[in-house]
Parts: C-alpha cells; structure tokens; sequence
C-alpha cells in the first residue's frame, strides 16, 4: 500500500501552504497525485432573512471570492511545480465554503486527507468542519499542526492503541509511514484485563502483527492513575520526541467527547505533532 493519490484542503493561503509542503514531503515519497480542493461561499451565503443584497455588493462579494480561488491556484500550482510533484486544482463554491465539507467527494477517492489545525484564536481563519472528514470521508486524514512541520524522515512514530476498531483502521492505515520510520511504538493506556485479553500483553498481537510487515516495533503500556489518557499521551510524545502520532478517532460518540471530553477532540485542539487518525 502506497498513498498515491492525496486530497489536500487549502482554506487560505497559509494553512493551504503548511498543507501543501506536507504533501509535497509525502507524495515525493510515494509518486503520489496530489488534489487541492478550495472552496468559496456561493451566492445563497449571502442571502438575508428578507432576500439576497444589493446585486452590486453579491456581484463584488462572489468575485473577490473568485479572485482569492484564483490567487490560491497559482500560489499553490507554483509550489508544486518548483518541487516536481503532480498537482490537481479544484476550486468550487457551497453555501458557505467550507473547504473540508466540499472535499468530500474527493475524499471517497483518495488514499489519504491532509488537513491544517486551525490557529487557536485566529478569528480569520476559515472555520472548516474537518471532524466531517473523520466521521463521513471514509480515509485516513493527516491534521498538521499550525506551529509544527512534517519532518522529512520519520525517526518515530507512535500508534495509540486501545483495541477498538477505529485504532486498528488507523493502525492499517499507517503502513507506509510506519514502513518508513526508524521505530514504532504501541501505546496502551490502561488497558482491559478480561477474557479476551490480559493487560500484561496489551498491544502485543497489533505489535506483531505490523512486524511481520517490516515495521521496527516496540509495544509500551502505562497506568493513568487518574491522569486523562489525552495527557498521558502528549507525554509520551515528549518523552520520546515522537515525530508522528497515530490513533482512531472518536472510539466513544461525538457526543460523549462533546459532553465529558476525549482524547479526540482533546489531540485536535492541542495537536501536539503530526497526527494520523482514522476512523
């Protein structure tokens, strides 16, 4: 398994360029195609309760959404010619352009979704639905930080494990990353002892598992203590100066991270590296 055809989402020209040189990193590895989807609000977006505005103003308003499509294309159609990769433009508008909602149906097709975190508290940053990729694009989606790199070798990676099947798609999903990094770690964090499984080998048969496909595996457990799994995890990053986390998103509703919190929505807000999830 090889990514080779990656769907990347350009929102705005700074988020689109941490994107993009991601991808750039990723699809030079693998000869990959690589899709850019950027959208911008549609004429119904700027309809009011008592009908649409001033023909003049919608007119002015679609356009300057027109011209920063078109300033997009060519910021990011430069960047990936100078670095001799196969880019795809696609630009459209929807009601209310979020970039990520209108990558949809390009997602269905891909291998895999690279996405940026938005800044925390950078009102001007279009406020796309990424989590839509997670619960309807059906791929693995790579989120990367607003305030960290993919480094161009991977020399660690850590898979958060807890048995469900959404770490084990995300697991799957991984291969050609894991393939590629120096080593890999299993990360358990309290996990079950019951009949299906002991906790002494938590971790242990995914382990093996992706040994046997080459991945240089080792398998670590914690105990929480009371400490939020999310925190554990984010240690563990820093203590092993990890340079990818993997793990399945939302294994609990989105509704039940909403209410009560999750290591989810928790490793969206803070993003502490580059993060594949899966679900």
């Amino acid at each position: 398994m090889t990514y080779k055809t990656i769907v990347t989402i350009i929102p705005d020209a700074e988020t689109g360029a941490r994107v993009l040189e991601t991808a750039i990193l990723v699809g030079s590895q693998h000869d990959s195609h690589i899709i850019a989807v950027h959208a911008e609000p549609s004429a119904a977006a700027y309809a009011t309760p008592i009908g649409f505005p001033d023909a003049g103003v919608l007119e002015t308003n679609l356009e300057e959404g027109r011209e920063r499509a078109r300033d997009l294309k060519e910021k990011m159609t430069e960047k990936a010619r100078a670095a001799g990769v196969s880019l795809e433009w696609r630009d459209m508008e929807s009601f209310i352009g979020d970039s990520a909602v209108a990558a949809l149906s390009s997602a269905y097709c891909a291998d895999l979704v690279i996405v940026g975190q938005p800044e925390p508290g950078n009102a001007a940053a279009p406020a796309d639905d990424v989590e839509a990729l997670l619960f309807e694009g059906g791929r693995p989606v790579l989120f990367v930080p607003y305030a960290a790199k993919m480094p161009a070798k991977l020399d660690k990676i850590l898979v958060a494990w807890n048995g469900t099947r959404e770490a084990a798609r995300a697991a799957f999903d991984a291969l050609p990353f894991l393939r590629e990094a120096g080593s890999v770690e299993v990360f358990t964090v309290d996990p079950p002892n019951n009949a299906d499984q002991s906790s002494a080998v938590a971790g242990a048969e995914i382990a093996a598992v992706l040994a046997r496909h080459g991945v240089e595996v080792s398998v670590e457990t914690q105990i929480s203590d009371g400490v939020a799994a999310s925190a554990i995890i984010e240690n563990r990053l820093a203590d092993t100066q990890a340079d990818m986390l993997v793990m399945g998103a939302y294994s609990h509703s989105r509704l039940a991270e909403r209410l009560f919190g999750g290591v989810t929505r928790t490793v969206l807000k803070s993003m502490p590296a580059i993060t594949l999830m899966s679900r």
